[in-house]
């Protein structure tokens, strides 16, 4: 009943297919993954990790308390910790509690580890699950030809096995740029400067210490920076999730015209209801739902990325309150992928009206017809099987009257008169093969 009062339908009407975030992009997780220490001594390392690993909704609550006096979010986090060192009998360790450091250090490091962890253990694996429907399926069709359109018309035939096949790898080479990039993290203190720290202890070689510490967190170090990490590397990963985003986005759009054109049909699941006054309808509505949110997805990337790299000399907060959304774009990421694949569970192929589609437009061989005319070096073929096709319906026997009457080598007659239209598809089967 709580799901009914959410304003959000991230967290309302569509909470089984983001529940998972929460564990990265809550409040609750972004006060944990807060919960940071560089500490060298092993004893104290243990006790800071038990006091992270017991951290609870209550803890949470606490921290909530303390902001609504501090008004400042890592203040609060500052205070709850140094306060359970003293419930500990830890008191000694209370001055270190954000020693040297700005917010940023560790809401920075915070944001990155979340990302991370988000990418590693929830958005690369729905995205498997997604192509492993399509290599499913792509292998159940690879041998069925079809007719392509292009600018909406009937043009040379391909498989859908092919056409299927052109997705998994554009998502796949995507999918490939993202792991291969390294979130940067900043651990300097105000203005990116290490002053604090420096003033403090001037012996120690701090650019070492942050390189070190940073680089254990599994991210990149960036060395130079203002008070804030740069969001350079943030925005590009974003930026390549978008490019996801927008093949997704593809696919659900041909899957719909594809059904339009009645290529694909959708399975009757008798439950369900089509339409609120119209009985007959099967509706592909997964397929548009995950249109509407690859675009909220993408509208929110746009936003953080022509943002997130600008910030007033060396510090402003629009980056703090923009980064907060991250989960939020993925919500919307979440919700189209899961409806995608709901959509092509529901897909099946309709080989009667392929069929009746590529018998119904023999015209498209004109460019087989006019291409092995050049072979035959007449440099007037494409405009001959123009004047008699452009435009026109013709049937494959005027074809077979026409390559009859042509002077042209017997071999080559022979294969232009022996060709079906189902197997003029090339290289499409080979291609399939590839992914």
């Amino acid at each position: 009943m709580k799901r009914l009062e959410e304003i959000s339908p991230i967290d309302g009407r569509y909470y089984k297919y983001t529940e998972s975030l929460k564990e990265y992009f809550s409040e609750y997780a972004y006060l944990k993954y807060r919960f940071i220490n560089i500490v060298d001594n092993k004893k104290i390392q243990k006790q800071l990790l038990t006091i992270k690993n017991n951290f609870s909704l209550t803890g949470a609550k606490k921290i909530k308390e303390i902001e609504n006096k501090t008004n400042h979010d890592v203040k609060a986090i500052e205070y709850y910790i140094r306060k359970v060192l003293k419930d500990k009998n830890l008191d000694e360790l209370e001055y270190l509690v954000h020693f040297g450091l700005t917010s940023e250090d560790v809401n920075n490091l915070a944001i990155s580890k979340m990302l991370k962890d988000f990418l590693e253990n929830t958005y690369f694996s729905k995205v498997d699950d997604l192509l492993n429907h399509l290599k499913l399926m792509k292998e159940n069709y690879r041998n069925i030809t079809m007719l392509s359109h292009t600018h909406g018309q009937p043009a040379t035939p391909t498989t859908v096995g092919k056409e299927l096949s052109v997705y998994i790898y554009r998502i796949e080479t995507v999918i490939k740029v993202i792991k291969s990039m390294r979130l940067r993290g900043k651990f300097s203190g105000a203005v990116g400067n290490f002053a604090a720290l420096k003033i403090a202890y001037p012996d120690k070689d701090w650019l070492k210490i942050s390189k070190e510490f940073v680089e254990s967190q599994e991210l990149d170090f960036n060395p130079l920076t203002t008070q804030i990490e740069s969001h350079d590397i943030l925005c590009m990963i974003l930026s390549l999730t978008k490019n996801l985003n927008n093949i997704i986005y593809d696919l659900n759009q041909d899957m719909w015209l594809y059904i339009s054109n009645s290529y694909f049909k959708l399975k009757v699941i008798n439950k369900e209801v089509g339409s609120s006054v119209m009985p007959h309808k099967v509706n592909p509505i997964n397929f548009e739902n995950a249109m509407a949110n690859m675009k909220l997805s993408n509208s929110l990337v746009d936003s953080l990325v022509d943002n997130l790299q600008i910030s007033r000399m060396q510090r402003d907060l629009s980056d703090s309150s923009l980064q907060r959304n991250i989960g939020v774009l993925f919500g919307y990421f979440l919700i189209g992928i899961n409806q995608t694949i709901t959509g092509l569970e529901k897909c099946e192929i309709n080989q009667e009206r392929i069929s009746e589609d590529l018998n119904n437009n023999p015209e498209v061989l004109a460019e087989a017809i006019q291409t092995v005319l050049r072979k035959n070096k007449d440099t007037k073929a494409y405009e001959k099987l123009k004047k008699i096709t452009r435009g026109k319906k013709i049937t494959l026997d005027d074809l077979h009257k026409y390559i009859n009457k042509l002077n042209i080598d017997k071999e080559d007659k022979e294969r232009l008169l022996n060709l079906n239209i189902k197997d003029y598809i090339g290289l499409s089967k080979e291609l399939s093969d590839l992914v």
